[in-house]
């Protein structure tokens, strides 16, 4: 749907037509549970962030002034809940200075040139378990930039916006979180090859 059509959707909606909010529903609701989903890794609660996304819009359709798209907007709204559930999380996090310390020593490092970015390995299935979990120990405030910036590909304009935070911020948390992401990574590898010469040591003794 483009944008003009989104719009005179949400103006209907705005006028009590619910089947124009219900189309909205169905034109986004997609792209609203993915993305629960890629923040807190669990159906139930993308579901739970699905649903108290659009009962908030739904409320506060008469606020929304079209300064954004109504998917940004709802993006905002889906990413705020998002956090609220990602702050009562249990388990070990990075924390945020550690992850600031650790992204400071990799400027140093020489890390491998097989990747500019970690998401280029989404599509394998066990380098994908490996980044999935290296994401979800990331702080909050720093998986919820990945996420949007790296993994749902939106602009650095737009995450400033749904995040409300600055441009040069969002760059920060990106770039930390892409260095961090991509040392798990190379350590996988390294410890991959230590596996593999192991296994060819053994062989030989046979």
């Amino acid at each position: 749907m483009g944008t003009n059509g989104e719009m005179i959707l949400v103006e209907r909606a705005k006028k009590g037509d619910m089947k124009a909010f219900e189309r909205l529903m169905k034109t986004t609701s997609s792209k609203i549970y993915n993305l629960g989903y890629r923040l807190l890794r669990n159906r139930e609660d993308a579901a739970d962030v699905m649903q108290e996304t659009y009962m908030s819009a739904y409320e506060n359709l008469p606020r929304f002034r079209g300064n954004s798209s109504f998917s940004t907007w709802l993006y905002r709204i889906a990413t705020n809940f998002a956090l609220m559930k990602m702050r009562k999380e249990k388990g070990k996090k990075v924390s945020s200075s550690e992850l600031q310390e650790a992204s400071g020593d990799l400027y140093e490092k020489a890390l491998p040139d097989w990747s500019e970015s970690p998401v280029d390995h989404l599509k394998n299935q066990e380098l994908k378990e490996v980044l999935d979990k290296a994401i979800d120990s990331l702080p909050p405030k720093y998986r919820s930039v990945f996420v949007l910036h790296d993994i749902e590909g939106l602009g650095i304009a737009e995450v400033a916006g749904i995040l409300s935070i600055s441009e040069p911020a969002v760059k920060t948390r990106s770039h930390r979180s892409r260095l961090y992401l991509r040392e798990k990574l190379s350590e996988y590898f390294r410890q991959g090859r230590g596996d593999a010469q192991k296994h060819l040591l053994k062989q030989e003794r046979i």
